[in-house]
């Protein structure tokens, strides 16, 4: 059987860190995923959810994390139950986070935080998710584009010299 998620989203708030009896460190955060359509207003919903991750990756986690930053996590589902103390029966449903990367530089964080801050609605300058490119943060990867959406400058402009590839330099 295969229980294996993979999301990309922006943190609703900051991750909470905590330490159990024993030492562990458990870190908690819920992530906004944008979903593929529009309402009928032409606005994008989200998913909100909840996630737990553990130990040593639970600490990097919180300490370069913070609200609104976009990540990738990949995990398991985990549902359990407890009874709260009025008790009543809880369900839970979490993503245990096995990995995780940081989908946005630290530049574009701080750009972000300095500006507007968390944009729920996900379609920002600042590449939130676009289903229709594959599931890949908006904006260029090679990291061409920075927080105000405008082309970082080509490093070969000016010299003067021009590139010749011929068809045998591709790899296709």
């Amino acid at each position: 059987m295969i229980n294996r998620v993979v999301l990309i989203g922006r943190l609703t708030r900051d991750p909470e860190l905590r330490t159990t009896g024993s030492g562990i460190s458990v870190a908690t955060f819920t992530l906004a995923v944008d979903r593929q359509y529009t309402n009928a207003q032409g606005e994008r919903g989200a998913d909100f959810i909840q996630c737990v991750i553990w130990r040593k990756a639970a600490e990097n986690f919180c300490q370069y994390t913070n609200k609104g930053s976009l990540v990738g996590i990949e995990g398991r589902i985990q549902t359990r139950n407890y009874d709260n103390k009025d008790g009543q029966r809880v369900y839970v449903t979490e993503v245990v986070v096995d990995n995780f990367s940081f989908l946005e530089s630290r530049r574009d964080r701080e750009n972000r935080s300095g500006n507007t801050g968390f944009n729920p609605g996900g379609s920002s300058q600042n590449g939130g998710f676009q289903p229709n490119n594959g599931g890949m943060p908006s904006g260029n990867n090679s990291g061409a584009n920075n927080a105000g959406g405008q082309q970082a400058p080509d490093p070969f402009a000016g010299s003067g010299d021009t590139i010749d590839i011929s068809d045998d330099d591709l790899p296709f």
